[in-house]
């Protein structure tokens, strides 16, 4: 298992945790860096899925309300191209290995996951936005 701490300007922590073949990558871009933007209303998250193929990979993007987001996939073997008249094996390879992965990391606040927007780019980026929770409370003037 593999931890990724980072801090940013506002000094949000960001903890990700990626397991399976993302978590045995060791060169090349690296499977699962997540990029969170707030408003006033909503969340934005990247997640960066290089080697995750958009039709092959069966990626699965949970998100639970307390606001942490779970993503599972498949990374397919790509040793063999399939688009090509010849066959190609990958002599070198640096991109994550074939197989499935997780990546799990808490937004800053908890949200309503029935609000959620996902977009899976042709760049191998996974971009949502989901709307926070919205409190219901007694406004108290002092």
């Amino acid at each position: 298992m593999n931890v990724q701490e980072t801090t940013g300007a506002s000094k949000l922590k960001l903890s990700t945790v990626v397991t399976g073949s993302a978590g045995q990558g060791k060169i090349g871009p690296p499977l699962g860096v997540v990029d969170i933007g707030v408003s006033e209303s909503a969340y934005l998250f990247r997640v960066a899925l290089p080697g995750v193929r958009k039709d092959q990979c069966k990626l699965k993007c949970g998100i639970e309300y307390e606001g942490k987001v779970n993503l599972e996939g498949v990374i397919t073997d790509s040793r063999i191209l399939d688009r090509s008249p010849s066959a190609y094996e990958m002599k070198v390879q640096q991109l994550c290995p074939p197989g499935p992965f997780t990546v799990s990391f808490n937004l800053p606040g908890p949200v309503d996951p029935r609000l959620f927007a996902p977009n899976f780019r042709s760049d191998g980026i996974l971009e949502g936005v989901v709307m926070k929770q919205k409190m219901h409370g007694v406004q108290i003037d002092g």
